[in-house]
Formats: structure tokens, sequence, C-alpha cells
């Protein structure tokens, strides 16, 4: 069988962590965690648990009338795989698709203004960024000890990284920027 993906993973954990859950309160959990730097399309939150009940990583429990809900549960095999996962510090190099970051690099090619209006965009979209990940930041629950830490963490990091790209795009839009760096 292939080895599981990040999707997979993703799906591990958050039943592991959350408890049982429907695909569509999956597809809850995930927008309201790691959707905002892994999206997962919905669709594939009714596949993925499947598969993973089918490699004995989930149990499926499903209605036997009214919506026949289908529930997955993380077995024991499954949170083996999930400690085994975490456990793994190497990771494939990050991806990058950002589109913004391929018309950087082929703004020599376009209209000389054209950078200075990117930049104004993104600046923007980056700062709107930063203020949910401040938002979602001073929404955590100090009372949930364990879930404080690991969202506050990554949180963290987003706050971090919408820092780094509002301060890039902002400095290239400054006109006195682009004369220094001649670019």
């Amino acid at each position: 069988m292939p080895d599981l993906g990040p999707q997979d993973h993703i799906v591990l954990g958050l039943i592991a962590r959350h408890g049982p859950l429907t695909p569509y309160e999956l597809k809850a959990r995930l927008e309201e965690s790691v959707d905002y730097f892994w999206p997962v399309p919905h669709a594939q939150l009714y596949r993925i648990p499947v598969r993973l009940a089918e490699r004995g990583l989930l149990d499926e429990e499903a209605e036997q009338g009214g919506r026949r809900r289908r529930l997955f549960h993380v077995t024991d095999k499954g949170r083996a795989e999930l400690r085994r996962w975490l456990a793994d510090p190497r990771n494939p190099p990050a991806e990058t698709r950002d589109p913004a970051q391929l018309k950087l690099f082929f703004a020599d090619l376009g209209a000389p203004g054209d950078v200075v209006a990117l930049a104004n965009s993104q600046a923007a979209e980056h700062r709107r960024l930063l203020e949910l990940y401040r938002s979602l930041h001073a929404d955590i629950d100090p009372a949930d000890k364990v879930r404080a830490v690991s969202r506050g963490r990554i949180i963290r990091l987003g706050i971090l990284h919408e820092q780094a790209y509002v301060e890039f795009w902002e400095d290239l839009a400054d006109p006195e920027y682009r004369d220094r760096r001649r670019g």
C-alpha cells in the first residue's frame, strides 16, 4: 500500500484529538484549525476516512436509520501510525505555491506600475491574515492546556510568517525601497 500523505495524517490527528467524527464534523474541525495553512478539499474528507478504515487505522460505525451518518473512530493501529509520523523529524521540502510570487518572478515582463499594484494588494491581504491570526491567538482558551500550547505555537508561526510578508510587500511598494534595491 502507498505511504500515507499529509491529508491522511490530518484526518487521523483530528479524530485522535476530538474523538469520533463524521466527515461533516471533520470538515468543521478542519476549518477551525489546519485549514488556515493546509487546506484539504472537502470532498476528500469523505474519501480519506474510508481509505484509512480499509487500512485498519480507523473504525467506521454507520447509523442504521435516520441520516445513516458514518462515524469514524481512531484505532490502536491508527494511534500508533500517528505517533510514528509525529516522531519522525524528517519532512519533504516545504512547497510554496503563491500566485503573487509567480507574478513577482515575471514582473520584469509587465508594466512598471504592476509591481507596486501587486505589492499594495499583497500587503493588504497579508495585513488581513495577520489580524486574523492575532484574533485567533487572542481567542485561545488558556484553560485548555493541551490545545492552548499546540494551537498557540502554530498561530505564533502564522503571525511571524504574515508579519514577514507584510514587511516585504510594504517595502516593495515603497518607491524609496525600490530605488535602494534597484528592482
